[in-house]
């Protein structure tokens, strides 16, 4: 189909981050931050009926994509994909946005914040906090570096490449990252080590 994409990192990670879901996950409105091909969400949709999928991504071609993969996907708890920016202002602000539900339970976002500028990652968080109710659940997946540990050579490898490509990309330090969530009102809960040292890490809304 035309615009469907397909990532092969994607399908290897789908499974092992719904594991981490079907634990983790309340029933209610789950938002997917920069959803990128469409392949997790219809996976996770297709597993996960008792929660309503709303996927995103700032991408025009990955929005068409997502589109594609639901079309083809014989589950009925996915909404129509709508562009978003988590430095959008009216995100950040909390204001109402075409094609976002008012209430939500969880906001996901899968392999983000590394390949982005940071403002992207602080918006994700500034946005979330004023859309999620208390004790919500905001969960991140992707690398990051943990300061005082020993890393993977792998991520480090990754993060220099990352900021080859682009100054403003590369793998974010896991203190860094809670400092950002703090600011914007969140709680770390628990880290939960994936497959090819990747990470969840999941937020409470304080």
């Amino acid at each position: 189909m035309a615009h469907k994409l397909d990532f092969p990192a994607t399908t290897r990670n789908t499974d092992p981050i719904l594991a981490v879901l079907q634990q983790h996950l309340p029933n209610g409105n789950v938002l997917e931050v920069a959803s990128g091909s469409g392949q997790h969400v219809v996976h996770f949709a297709a597993h996960l009926p008792d929660n309503q999928f709303w996927p995103s991504d700032p991408d025009p071609t990955h929005v068409q994509s997502i589109a594609a993969w639901e079309a083809e996907a014989d589950v009925s708890n996915i909404h129509s994909p709508v562009l978003l920016d988590t430095t959008d202002p009216n995100w950040i602000a909390g204001k109402t946005m075409d094609g976002l539900p008012q209430q939500l339970a969880v906001i996901l976002c899968i392999n983000m914040i590394h390949i982005a500028p940071i403002e992207a990652a602080k918006g994700l968080f500034a946005g979330a906090a004023k859309r999620l109710p208390k004790n919500s659940l905001l969960m991140l997946y992707g690398p990051f570096l943990q300061t005082g540990q020993k890393d993977a050579p792998s991520n480090l490898d990754f993060d220099q490449n990352l900021k080859r490509r682009n100054p403003a990309w590369g793998v974010r330090p896991l203190p860094l990252v809670k400092d950002m969530a703090a600011n914007a009102g969140f709680e770390f809960d628990q880290i939960i080590e994936m497959p090819a040292n990747n990470f969840c890490v999941l937020l409470r809304r304080k």
